[in-house]
């Protein structure tokens, strides 16, 4: 596991970051015009103001894998990101001999997990400068270079040419896209024939009522916490794919492989207090760092700003954990498709 990383947002100036949440939530805010068709148009300025702030407290609390897994009964929260991860190498059917994009790769950490299991040589693409500055130096730091590289570019225009990689995949990260299908065409266009397309998307489930007020709440309330410009239902998703040319060949809520005593939220419920780091992950954690945010940010040791972001991070964990138990949303809906 990772150190534990101080939380103390550092992608941002200190005098900024206030002004930088504030111009942040103001997306999500309709009293300032903060709709999706806003939210759409803004998607690079809003995301890399998001991870700008709130890369660093991911770390801390989470690690470089910044993604949610199922459970089995007796597994560890760290075991099931590495099993979930190694789960799409396997359908990928990932070796030595495969060139692969990771799309919106985060800081690195199931690149250069995939990278070591599978032996392919992956590139991670990334918008935002400080992720990837990070990523380049993990990769470095584990001796990977000669099977991993980075790629500072937005998703939605890839400086890549046609039929250009053997797979790709997402983790968490395309529900950011303002477009998907101008997204899983862009991806369509750089693999090669043959070349299979697989992620875990952020998607609302057959449960979710959209006349029904809390679920809308929940909805916008991880719409506003996690930078994402739209939540869309899974359905669509398959749907999009098949426009973008794709021939689907799986897809499926991994949410609901879970031991049901272990759901995919439960390291954010409370409940696992087992290590430091699963502390840090519950909400008594998460309460515990905003209190000593608050006392250092009145010190003057973290910037102005680091309280309200602290704040909107537990809030959105909570939305997160209401959403679950509901089933409305999923963080892991699986798709595997190919380009013929």
């Amino acid at each position: 596991m990772p150190s534990i990383k101080n939380p103390i947002p550092k992608g941002v100036e200190k005098e900024n970051l206030a002004s930088m949440i504030h111009e942040y939530r103001g997306f999500h805010n309709e009293a300032e015009s903060g709709t999706i068709v806003s939210r759409t148009k803004n998607y690079k300025t809003m995301i890399n103001h998001y991870y700008d702030l709130v890369t660093d407290f991911y770390e801390y609390g989470w690690g470089q894998s910044f993604h949610f897994a199922p459970r089995k009964r007796d597994e560890s929260f760290k075991d099931s990101l590495i099993r979930h991860e190694h789960y799409l190498a396997e359908q990928l059917e990932l070796d030595p001999g495969s060139e692969v994009l990771d799309l919106g790769c985060g800081v690195g950490g199931p690149l250069r997990e995939l990278a070591r299991y599978s032996g392919a040589r992956i590139t991670g693409v990334n918008n935002n400068a400080y992720q990837i500055a990070k990523c380049g130096k993990y990769i470095e730091e584990e001796g990977l270079t000669n099977q991993c590289s980075t790629l500072k570019a937005d998703f939605m225009h890839l400086p890549l040419d046609d039929g250009s990689f053997d797979a790709a995949y997402t983790i968490e990260a395309s529900c950011h896209a303002p477009d998907r299908l101008a997204l899983f065409k862009e991806v369509y266009r750089i693999l090669r024939p043959g070349g299979q397309f697989s992620g875990y998307e952020w998607c609302l489930t057959d449960l979710y009522d959209d006349k029904n007020p809390d679920h809308r709440q929940i909805k916008k309330g991880i719409e506003e916490g996690d930078a994402l410009p739209d939540i869309l239902h899974t359905s669509e998703i398959v749907r999009v794919l098949k426009e973008a040319g794709f021939t689907v060949c799986d897809s499926e809520d991994r949410a609901l492989t879970s031991d049901p005593r272990k759901p995919w939220y439960l390291p954010i419920e409370g409940k696992e207090l087992s290590s430091l780091h699963g502390l840090l992950c519950t909400r008594p954690g998460r309460m515990i760092t905003h209190f000593l945010l608050t006392i250092f940010e009145k010190m003057g040791i973290a910037p102005k700003g680091s309280i309200a972001l602290s704040a909107l991070l537990i809030k959105t964990a909570d939305y997160l954990v209401e959403a679950g138990k509901k089933g409305i949303f999923t963080p892991m809906f699986y798709f595997r498709a190919k380009k013929l």
